[in-house]
């Protein structure tokens, strides 16, 4: 084991679309596929490539170069003006077939993110398996395919991605990292931008930039140094950052006037118990713990909660535990507000039987 490699590695998954905005063009108009398409602005104007087709990068033509270069490059190209509505529904989709693998998702856009699969044992651990099995249900659910990167931290994950495009895989485990590193080209690390500065120190590749001393890099580069050293190491501990943790999930109703009657409050705390639980369905999550919080009329409020070792597995299984909470709960004044809360959640995902990579 090298010093740059972890004693308990992460495991990283880097999903990016393939030419995303063209593929999801070629996929809704199918007189585009196998055309050179440059998604973007007006060729004969000022307009910049937003998205290239794989048939047309052959030409030289990518992402963020001007229409007009572009069209110069290939004026066989068919230009279309880019639909992001449509794009950002596609990334809506494919996040949720993401979060039934691991809440741990940092999306960086509409089309690639990080997902941190660390200690799941659904595909017998893997995150190959893993990773096969999210870009078999991305390509059913949506039809467009997408390439992914597995490795034990976030750079060497995304350089994977690139490996093997489009519509293919390329690990990079611990025990290769620093072999993969000492020969990729310096362009290639994320993260360093221009290179000249690297090339006048004689900096070309990953073993080059190893070599030099980490005070050295710090003197010429400030704080970045430290970070092209670390990298050139295979270090890299940021962390997979998902939008939004879920801690709970629940849904309340206050009342237009004050109820006593037991079988109304019952029709209100089932009515809040099934949406919390639609909610949570939604997220992709299910849940050990439910609480159903009472508010008087004199807007003093008390809560009880009920624990299973088995995740509630429906709306209705949790009728029963929220009758008992109900038995529980003091009724010395009028109710205002009844509420239901799930939480102790955990990803659905998690508690399913293991499926078949392509199943």
């Amino acid at each position: 084991m090298t010093a740059s490699t972890p004693l308990s590695p992460r495991k990283i998954i880097h999903i990016d679309m393939d030419a995303f905005y063209a593929s999801v063009e070629q996929r809704d108009f199918p007189e585009l596929r196998g055309l050179p398409l440059v998604v973007g602005g007006d060729p004969s104007g000022r307009g910049v490539v937003a998205a290239a087709s794989y048939e047309v990068r052959k030409f030289g033509v990518r992402s963020a170069m001007s229409c007009y270069e572009a069209r110069k490059r290939c004026p066989e190209a068919i230009f279309v003006r880019p639909r992001f509505e449509v794009y950002r529904a596609v990334s809506r989709d494919i996040r949720q077939l993401m979060h039934r693998l691991t809440p741990h998702v940092e999306p960086l856009s509409l089309d690639e993110a990080y997902l941190d699969v660390t200690g799941l044992s659904i595909h017998k651990g893997s995150a190959t398996l893993m990773a096969n099995w999210l870009r078999a249900q991305i390509l059913a659910h949506t039809g467009l395919t997408a390439s992914a990167g597995v490795s034990f931290n976030k750079m060497l994950a995304k350089i994977a991605s690139d490996i093997n495009k489009p519509n293919g895989i390329a690990v990079i485990p611990p025990a290769d990292a620093d072999a993969f590193i000492s020969t990729l080209h310096i362009e290639r690390f994320h993260g360093i931008g221009k290179a000249k500065r690297l090339h006048a120190m004689g900096v070309r590749t990953g073993a080059d930039l190893r070599r030099l001393p980490a005070a050295a890099l710090v003197q010429e580069f400030g704080k970045r140094g430290q970070f092209y050293h670390d990298i050139a190491h295979g270090r890299d501990e940021r962390t997979v950052k998902s939008q939004r943790t879920h801690k709970s999930v629940g849904s309340e109703t206050t009342f237009r006037d004050n109820l006593d009657d037991d079988a109304e409050l019952k029709v209100q705390i089932y009515a809040q118990n099934e949406d919390a639980f639609d909610q949570m369905q939604k997220k992709q999550l299910v849940a050990h713990t439910i609480t159903l919080k009472v508010k008087y009329a004199d807007f003093t409020q008390v809560t009880r909660s009920h624990t299973l070792s088995t995740a509630f597995d429906s709306a209705e299984s949790a009728h029963y535990w929220l009758d008992k909470l109900f038995l529980d709960i003091p009724r010395q004044l009028p109710i205002r507000l009844v509420g239901v809360t799930f939480s102790s959640l955990v990803p659905a995902a998690l508690l399913l039987p293991q499926l078949k990579l392509f199943e």
